[in-house]
């Protein structure tokens, strides 16, 4: 029942990036709400489906976007491990393991991208990739980390209450 509370929260999420911070732009880079939001999910202690929202989240972002299924997959896979490994590890520190995870998944998905795109015969330049797309939306996506983060902490204490203790 509480994997239910990932169908709503994934759908508008990828409804905003579709819609609103898709056209917030910082020169080329675009933000990813999504992966954002994924990243918070997974650095909450509590959460245990973690690797629910990831399935979730890389379907709904594979079928509105136009790169092939497999790069949102192990992109947000890759950011549910390092934000598991992080909340064992860097507990006293949850938004320094939020900047690390965002920032970290952001510019494997900007790999990913780039290395599909190149494979399906796109022509890229790889520092001006670099420069004018990848380092913006790693900013932005710092940028919205920190109230995303909060959200969810909320989400997670909502769907996971503390036992009472008596």
């Amino acid at each position: 029942m509480r994997q239910l509370i990932s169908i709503p929260i994934l759908l508008l999420a990828v409804i905003l990036q579709s819609s609103v911070v898709s056209r917030v732009t910082l020169l080329s880079g675009v933000g990813d709400l999504p992966l954002v939001i994924l990243a918070a999910w997974a650095l909450q202690e509590q959460v245990d489906s973690a690797w629910h929202w990831a399935l979730a989240a890389s379907a709904l972002t594979g079928f509105v976007s136009g790169m092939p299924f497999i790069v949102p997959l192990a992109a947000y896979l890759v950011v549910v491990l390092i934000a598991q490994l992080l909340q064992r590890r860097v507990w006293q520190a949850p938004l320094l393991a939020m900047f690390l995870v965002s920032f970290v998944g952001t510019v494997l998905l900007h790999l990913l991208s780039m290395g599909s795109l190149r494979l399906l015969g796109i022509p890229l330049q790889m520092p001006d990739v670099l420069w004018l797309i990848t380092l913006p939306a790693v900013l932005l996506n710092l940028l919205i980390a920190i109230p995303v983060y909060a959200v969810m902490r909320d989400v997670a204490g909502w769907v996971y209450p503390l036992p009472e203790v008596s």
